[in-house]
């Protein structure tokens, strides 16, 4: 039971750390890029206003953080982060199913099935 601790501690870790790692770089790219946003206040709320051209699907995010987009590299940061809880419970389906618990490997599974849900029925109704 230690070992499945430790694997879903760094699995959280390594994802929030991650995490915040692209979305300072991100930050950091994005005011290198376009100096005017600490000084111009019109211009920064044209980055932050609703309308703002920002990615909309993954495979934008990915595309335009391989470009060095600053805003998706902020965005693939708060993808990871939203990602690390799905990832946790991965690890603890396999972490159980190492130790031949299947009660545990069966309602983890349903946890998984469950985020998996709500994420294709956010992307429907969202």
């Amino acid at each position: 039971m230690k070992n499945v601790e430790r694997a879903i501690s760094n699995v959280l870790r390594i994802g929030v750390l991650t995490s915040i790692g692209l979305i300072l770089v991100g930050i950091l790219v994005t005011f290198a890029h376009h100096p005017s946003y600490l000084v111009t206040p019109g211009d920064l709320d044209r980055l932050t206003h609703p309308g703002a051209a920002v990615p909309r699907t993954v495979g934008d995010v990915l595309r335009d953080a391989a470009a060095l987009q600053g805003h998706a590299i902020v965005a693939l940061g708060l993808l990871v982060l939203i990602a690390t809880p799905l990832a946790r419970v991965l690890v603890s389906i396999f972490a159980f199913r190492a130790e031949r618990d299947r009660t545990y490997v069966l309602i983890t599974s349903l946890v998984l099935l469950l985020l998996l849900l709500s994420f294709a029925l956010g992307g429907i109704l969202g």
